[in-house]
C-alpha cells in the first residue's frame, strides 16, 4: 500500500531533527505491505538571514535576550532527543546558517530519489557535527588536458567546502550535480528562483501547518 508523508521543516530546527528521528522509528514499526514515500517541503526559520550566516552566539543572544536563555533552550532539545537517538553537539556549532541553498539541493535530490538520505545527512551534519550547512558550494570540476572533458574530483581533499558539510560520496555527487544544474542558465526556467524575503516567508508560512514558533529558530 503506497503511503506518502509530507513534512515541512527547516534543517536548523532541532524539533524537526527530533521529529525526523521519531518519524523514522514510526515508519520502521509499520507492518509489512506499506510503501512509504517521505516528501520533505522547505521552510526557513530565518528567511532574512544573510547568505553567509551569522555567529550563532551573537545571533541567538539577540534573538532570545541572552546567551544563557539560548543555552537553556538547547539543553531542552538535548534532553528531548536522547530517547530518539538525536545527537546534538551545540558546542561545535559556530554559526547559524542561511538554509536556502540547502533547500535548493534538497529539491534537486528529490528529483534523483536521494532527498530523504540528503535530509537526514544534513540534519546530522549540522546538529551532531557542527558543520556549516549554509556553505553549499561544490569544488570546481577538473578539466582533462588531453580530452578537454570535465569531471568531479574523487578526493575530498579540496580547499572548497564540501557541499552542505556532507562527506558521504553519493550524497556529495548528488549535491555537486544539483549545483551544476542550479547554476546553469536552464535552471531559471526549471526550478523556482530565489524570491524576496517577504514573499519567501509568506509562501513558506502557507506551506507549513501548524505555524512554527519563533522559539524554534536556531
Amino acid at each position: 500500500m503506497p503511503l506518502t508523508i509530507k513534512v515541512t521543516s527547516d534543517f536548523i530546527c532541532p524539533w524537526c531533527y527530533i521529529g525526523e528521528k521519531r518519524l523514522a522509528h514510526a515508519v520502521e514499526s509499520l507492518p509489512d505491505g506499506f510503501d512509504v514515500n517521505i516528501l520533505w517541503l522547505p521552510f526557513e526559520l530565518n528567511p532574512d538571514m544573510p547568505s553567509e550566516g551569522m555567529d550563532r552566539k551573537i545571533y541567538r543572544s539577540r534573538k532570545f535576550g541572552s546567551w544563557q536563555r539560548s543555552q537553556a533552550m538547547d539543553a531542552q532539545t538535548v534532553f528531548a532527543g536522547k530517547s530518539d537517538d538525536a545527537v546534538f553537539d551545540y558546542d561545535a556549532i559556530k554559526r547559524t546558517p542561511n538554509t536556502f541553498q540547502a533547500h535548493r539541493v534538497s529539491w534537486f535530490a528529490r528529483r534523483e530519489d536521494l532527498q530523504h538520505a540528503f535530509v537526514t545527512a544534513t540534519f546530522r551534519a549540522y546538529f551532531a557535527e557542527g558543520r556549516d550547512i549554509g556553505k553549499c558550494s561544490p569544488p570546481s570540476p577538473a578539466r582533462s588536458a588531453s580530452t578537454g572533458t570535465q569531471s568531479w574530483p574523487s578526493s575530498t581533499r579540496t580547499k572548497t567546502p564540501i557541499t552542505c558539510g556532507l562527506s558521504n560520496t553519493s550524497l556529495r555527487r548528488a549535491a555537486f550535480g544539483a549545483f551544476l544544474f542550479l547554476t546553469s542558465t536552464a535552471w531559471s526556467s526549471a526550478a523556482p528562483s530565489r524570491p524576496t524575503p517577504s514573499a519567501r516567508r509568506s509562501s513558506m508560512q502557507r506551506a507549513a501547518s501548524p505555524q512554527t514558533s519563533p522559539d524554534r529558530a536556531q
